[in-house]
């Protein structure tokens, strides 16, 4: 093998992202992303009712497993690559710019796929939280607008002050969280405090699969760490540090809370009753052992938790832009940063429009915003970033099979081999249960797959046309 130098791709002037974010900062962003109060509120019940009931907290802990060994390469390999455009640069530079190309464009559709699929969710929800308080009943689509005008603004600014909102929001979030979950151990839940949920008979009950799909759902938003690079503090010890932290953290959080609903219910009737109500499972639960008060202010913070998750999308899309046109694979003016807050100002404002013209037409179409907007959207982005993470785990063993910049054996080798092999097995199981995941028919699964698989050819056939430009 050969040293390597140090592939990042940041200009010392002129297309440089500017800022100060730290480890706790760029946790946050990944946390928020993450969405823990959705995760809870919303997969959690359907991951119980229609997945392995109450083995659901294992599929967590082996989804955050999985992760936390494909963050072992990762994390190596962002000593040598610091880029905006994470996955993608990684992706680039361990195999290929077309495959590099193909990722992009992966990326660019899982993320303005969830961030469509969420604006729907957090309508609905809004809508329907405004009702409730006895507010007017406006559309659904009304309220996405009103959310996509916010996030705009403050994605159009400094990605401290963007950090610095994501950082309230999210730890009202998980305290609410918490103080369920302690809640429900004190009082000893519905029949006591046990392990079942953790067993094997527990996890293979049902359909595990379908749990696991959740399960992994629920980290989209991941790759943040490395897509704030440029304006970290100390990238080359923040990224890695900041990787850890945020697998560790949503995988015990998620394992605990969802723990704390079984708990709940009990471990031989939590499946009874997410059936019989499953879109007020955790609300009932946190009724019953927190206050019909708390209930309510989850409720509220349902909305920020859905807030929080579209500001992290959004610039994750905002910062892949402005990858992608440094790059010389898109018009310069994307690849500007403003003079004051000095952020992709240009790639924020595309996203923005690009949201509104995907809401509006289903808003147009006159389209469920949860039945349709977020479940097809989700599921299309579920199945991209899988694909697009298989990708990145290859291009950190080729990385390390070519260049000699890390010498440790799991960190180069076997963390980055058994990454794959995890990733590979979770999106075969997706795929395999795409139809049930995006709630539709075979036939609308087959178009939404070929799309995918469109994307990411269409990336890669590009790479191969432009191979003579510059990286």
């Amino acid at each position: 093998m050969i040293e390597s130098p140090t592939t990042s791709t940041t200009p010392a002037t002129g297309s440089a992202l500017r800022g100060s974010i730290g480890v706790a900062g760029i946790v946050f962003l990944v946390i928020a992303a993450a969405a823990p109060l959705t995760a809870a509120a919303g997969s959690l019940p359907v991951m119980i009712a229609i997945g392995n009931g109450a083995g659901a907290p294992m599929a967590y802990i082996i989804a955050a497993v999985v992760l936390l060994v494909f963050s072992v390469g990762y994390a190596a390999m962002s000593s040598s690559v610091t880029d905006t455009g994470a996955f993608y640069a990684y992706v680039t530079t361990g195999l290929g710019r077309p495959s590099g190309l193909g990722a992009a464009g992966l990326a660019l559709l899982a993320y303005t796929a969830i961030q469509a699929a969420i604006y729907g969710l957090a309508a609905a929800t809004l809508q329907g939280v405004v009702v409730k308080f006895g507010g007017p009943d406006l559309p659904w689509w009304f309220w996405a607008f009103v959310l996509m005008a916010i996030v705009a603004v403050l994605g159009y600014r400094s990605i401290d002050l963007g950090a610095k909102v994501l950082g309230v929001l999210l730890v009202a979030e998980i305290a609410i969280i918490v103080a369920f979950s302690a809640a429900v151990f004190l009082k000893g839940g519905a029949h006591g405090v046990d392990v079942v949920s953790f067993t094997p008979s527990a996890f293979f009950s049902g359909s595990p699969g379908i749990a696991l799909m959740f399960a992994i759902a629920s980290f989209v938003g991941f790759e943040a760490t490395a897509i704030y690079g440029e304006e970290a503090k100390n990238p080359k010890r923040t990224v890695p540090i900041a990787t850890y932290i945020a697998v560790i953290t949503i995988g015990v959080l998620y394992a605990v809370a969802s723990w704390a609903v079984v708990l709940a219910f009990g471990s031989d009737n939590v499946h009874a009753a997410s059936q019989a109500d499953t879109a007020n499972l955790v609300f009932n639960a946190a009724a019953t052992f927190l206050g019909s008060a708390a209930s309510d202010v989850m409720m509220v913070m349902l909305v920020t938790s859905l807030f929080a998750a579209l500001l992290a999308f959004h610039n994750a899309i905002a910062r892949y832009t402005f990858a992608l046109a440094r790059a010389g694979f898109g018009p310069q003016r994307f690849m500007s940063v403003h003079a004051k807050h000095g952020s992709p100002h240009a790639g924020s404002l595309l996203q923005t429009i690009t949201a509104f013209l995907l809401v509006g037409v289903f808003a147009i179409a006159g389209a469920d915003p949860v039945l349709r907007l977020f479940t097809w959207m989700s599921g299309v982005a579920i199945v991209a970033i899988l694909v697009l993470m298989v990708l990145t785990s290859l291009a950190i063993i080729a990385y390390f099979r070519r260049y000699d910049t890390d010498n440790r054996v799991w960190h180069n080798k076997i963390a980055p081999v058994l990454g794959a092999l995890g990733l590979i097995a979770i999106t075969a199981l997706v795929i395999a249960n795409f139809t049930t995941l995006i709630g539709g028919s075979s036939v609308l699964a087959n178009v939404f797959l070929v799309v995918v698989a469109a994307v990411f050819l269409g990336g890669f056939v590009a790479g191969r046309v432009l191979k003579n430009r510059a990286v």
